[in-house]
């Protein structure tokens, strides 16, 4: 006799949804800017230390050069980041942000508060699911 699953209940389903709104919840958030979740994922590293290599960024955003290399592009090509190759080495990539960025961070974190607002979740529900959820990162990396 097999048991069948239901798919409501889970948990992989449930991370599964929840990241599909988060992306849709971002996307509207930042359209205005015509930023994309990933890209202001990448500002986000750098508005909290600017001037990082490319490698660095990488490590700590989880993602491959090679996606991580056309995403610095497209910003620096929209005018977000600039990318430098030091003099003494030219091997290391310097990322950092633009004046253009510097400037906006207060609106962009503005609007994605404007954004959440609608949701009725508390300072509690975020903090919770937030812990949460590094437990289930730490877990299945570990």
């Amino acid at each position: 006799m097999t048991t069948h699953v239901n798919l409501a209940n889970q948990l992989c389903f449930s991370v599964y949804n929840v990241n599909r709104l988060f992306n849709k919840f971002y996307q509207d958030a930042l359209a205005a800017y015509g930023l994309t979740y990933p890209q202001y994922l990448l500002l986000t590293v750098l508005w909290n230390h600017d001037h990082r290599e490319l490698r660095e960024l990488g490590s700590e955003l989880k993602l491959n050069s090679n996606t991580l290399t056309p995403l610095v592009k497209r910003l620096e090509e929209r005018g977000w980041v600039q990318r430098i190759h030091p003099a003494d080495d030219k091997r290391r990539l310097i990322v950092s942000l633009t004046t253009h960025a510097k400037d906006s961070e207060t609106s962009i974190q503005s609007a994605l508060a404007e954004c959440l607002g609608k949701y009725h979740l508390t300072a509690e529900d975020y903090e919770q699911a937030l812990t949460l959820n590094q437990k289930l990162i730490a877990a299945m990396e570990g």
